[in-house]
């Protein structure tokens, strides 16, 4: 049976998307689906005193908050710029805060994007 040239292509195309999007979640370890509730994990996060610093200008930052979804809500998050809502520049200078986002977990600086595998194994809080 032949098959249409036009078939041919949109099938080749529906492949090379599925394995993109497979590659996306392999090579950065973040799913192209919608994120679990992570409420649980955040609030550990918090209770455990870990904390991402950050600028409401920051693309990065917005990349970490829709990580969370939702359940940012319950992340300790330190706006360091001034211009920012409940800003606390104070406590991102006495933190020796240089780039954004920056999570201090355990008393240790990692600064950049962290997946949520990445924040699970730092500190200890586990994925429900």
């Amino acid at each position: 049976m032949k098959m249409k040239k036009s078939t041919i292509i949109i099938v080749t195309i529906a492949v090379l998307v599925i394995l993109a999007g497979i590659g996306y979640w392999r090579w950065t370890g973040r799913s192209v689906a919608p994120q679990a509730n992570y409420d649980n994990f955040a609030k550990c996060l918090t209770e455990k005193g870990v904390a991402m610093y950050g600028a409401y200008w920051c693309s990065h930052c917005q990349n970490q908050k829709k990580m969370f979804g939702d359940s940012w809500q319950y992340v300790n998050y330190v706006e360091c710029d001034p211009e920012g809502k409940n800003a606390n520049p104070q406590l991102c200078i006495q933190n020796n805060i240089q780039g954004y986002p920056t999570w201090i977990v355990n008393g240790k600086i990692y600064t950049g994007e962290k997946t949520i595998q990445e924040l699970s194994s730092l500190s200890g809080c586990q994925l429900s």
